[in-house]
Order: structure tokens, then C-alpha cells, then sequence
């Protein structure tokens, strides 16, 4: 067997802490939501139950927690489909290069740069100057679309500089129009990254905080409703939402990755039955 370099063992323990960093805060907000009824927000524990759990699903003095979460989850797919979309679109048109593409491209990126709490002002106060509603749904949307919307078309513009023509090319030699040709060449092919580019547009919008701080108008999204029962909420139940929130967040990301899976699978199976004559 041979053996292992001290540098080896030095790199997996920095990984091991790296690890630890990224998760143990989550780790410990997910054990502390098992708190005892007469358990507080620290260690040590006051007993082990679920009571916290279902003090959620009770009515509560503070806040409206459901509320909030049903217009994150519609915020999230709102920002998805439209992020997914448009990527598409862009990456596409800058297959074809045009007068002030590049100014354009930088101009997209830039976005990524600049303070989020500066957009969400900008946003804001745009509204307020054409006399239009800030509301989640509007000002929230659009402040959010600036976040996303540079990761897809980054993801977008990789994917299509690599992109294989010539099955564009066999496809409009066999009579396809340019629909169908995108329709069913194209989209199949990078379906798995349309994928991607989904799930980064949902979940960055499902726990963006600071370009919804002045953007959501009367009504919080999630993660303005949490920030704002760490104000007035002493007990572990925030503990118990912040469990649950996250639960849902690697359920949405391994729905994802089910479904790349599935495509790869297919895409695997379907190439060899054309290998076969079938």
C-alpha cells in the first residue's frame, strides 16, 4: 500500500475544517430546533422533542411565516423561469457577434459588482419616481433579476462556445426551420445546463436578502421575515423555520440533480438505440 505525503494528511484536515465552516453553523441551528418546550437558543439542550416543529404550525403572535414563504417559493419560480428564458435568448443572440456586444457583456457583469443594497435602493426609488407600486412581486422581481440573470448568461455563454454547430447544420440539411431546430437539437442538447441555470435563478432568489430589503414593499419575503423575528423571537422555533427552510432547499436541489440524472439517462439510452437501428 503506499503511503500517504504529509501533505496529504495536512490538505484533508484544512478540507475537513473547510467543511466543518460551511456546515456547522447549519448543523447546530438543526440540532438546537430539537430543543425541549422549555428550551432556549443555546447549548446546553433543556430536553430533546418536536415541540418547536409544531409550534410552526400553530398560529403565531408574530409574523406570518407561511405567508412569506408561499411568495419566496412563487418569487423563485417567477425568477427561474424568466432567468432560464432570457439566458437562453442571450446566449444565443451572442452566437452572433454584434456592434457593442462586448460594451453589452461587461454592462450584464457589472451588475454582479455593485453593492446588492444599492440595487435594491435604485430599484425602489425608481418606482417611487414613475408612481408605481414597490411590491415583491414588481420592484422585488426586477431587483432580483439583476442577480441571476448574470449567472445564467455566464452559463449560457460557456455552454454555446462549445456548443457543436453541425447538428444545427444536419438538422437544416433535413428541411428543419430554425424553431424546430432549436425546438429539437438544440434544447435537448443542453438541457441539462438549462437546468443548472433553473436552479441557480431559484435558489439565489429564494434567499435573497439584501436586494429585497427595499424592494418587497409591505409584504417580506422569507428571508425578510426571518431577519425580522431575530428582533422579537426568543425561543427555538426560529431555530425549528431555519431547519425546515434548509430542508427545503437541498429537497429543490436534489430534485434538480434527480432530473439531470433522469435527462442523461434518457439521452444515454435514446443514443443507444440509434447506435442499434431501432
Amino acid at each position: 500500500m503506499e503511503k500517504r505525503s504529509r501533505s496529504f494528511y495536512v490538505l484533508t484536515a484544512f478540507f475537513a475544517l473547510f467543511i466543518l465552516f460551511l456546515y456547522g453553523p447549519t448543523l447546530t441551528i438543526g440540532v438546537l430546533s430539537f430543543q425541549g418546550p422549555q428550551g432556549g437558543l443555546t447549548f446546553p439542550m433543556n430536553g430533546v422533542s418536536l415541540h418547536w416543529f409544531r409550534d410552526l404550525f400553530e398560529e403565531q403572535a408574530v409574523g406570518d411565516i407561511w405567508g412569506a414563504f408561499r411568495r419566496s417559493l412563487a418569487l423563485g419560480l417567477m425568477v427561474m423561469v424568466t432567468t432560464v428564458v432570457v439566458s437562453v435568448m442571450g446566449g444565443l443572440a451572442f452566437r452572433k457577434r454584434f456592434a457593442g456586444s462586448g460594451a453589452l457583456f461587461y454592462l450584464i457583469i457589472a451588475s454582479l459588482v455593485i453593492p446588492s443594497i444599492l440595487i435594491s435602493l435604485g430599484v425602489g426609488l425608481i418606482f417611487n419616481q414613475f408612481g408605481l407600486r414597490v411590491h415583491w412581486a414588481t420592484s422585488g422581481f426586477g431587483s432580483q433579476l439583476t442577480w441571476t440573470l448574470p449567472f445564467g448568461l455566464l452559463i449560457m455563454f460557456a455552454v454555446f462556445n462549445r456548443f457543436d454547430r453541425s447538428y444545427e447544420e444536419a438538422a437544416r440539411d433535413q428541411g428543419a426551420s430554425a424553431w424546430q431546430t432549436i425546438r429539437f437539437v438544440v434544447l435537448p442538447i443542453i438541457a441539462p445546463s438549462l437546468i443548472g441555470v433553473a436552479l441557480f435563478g431559484f435558489t439565489l432568489s429564494y434567499d435573497e436578502f439584501a436586494r429585497t430589503l427595499l424592494t418587497a414593499g409591505s409584504y417580506n419575503t422569507l428571508p425578510l421575515e426571518i431577519f425580522g423575528m431575530t428582533t422579537n423571537v426568543t425561543t427555538p422555533v426560529i431555530y425549528a423555520l431555519g431547519t425546515l427552510t434548509t430542508l427545503f432547499s437541498f429537497l429543490i436541489i436534489g430534485a434538480f440533480i434527480v432530473t439531470v440524472w433522469a435527462l442523461g439517462k434518457r439521452r444515454a439510452r435514446l443514443g443507444s438505440d440509434a447506435g442499434k437501428g431501432v
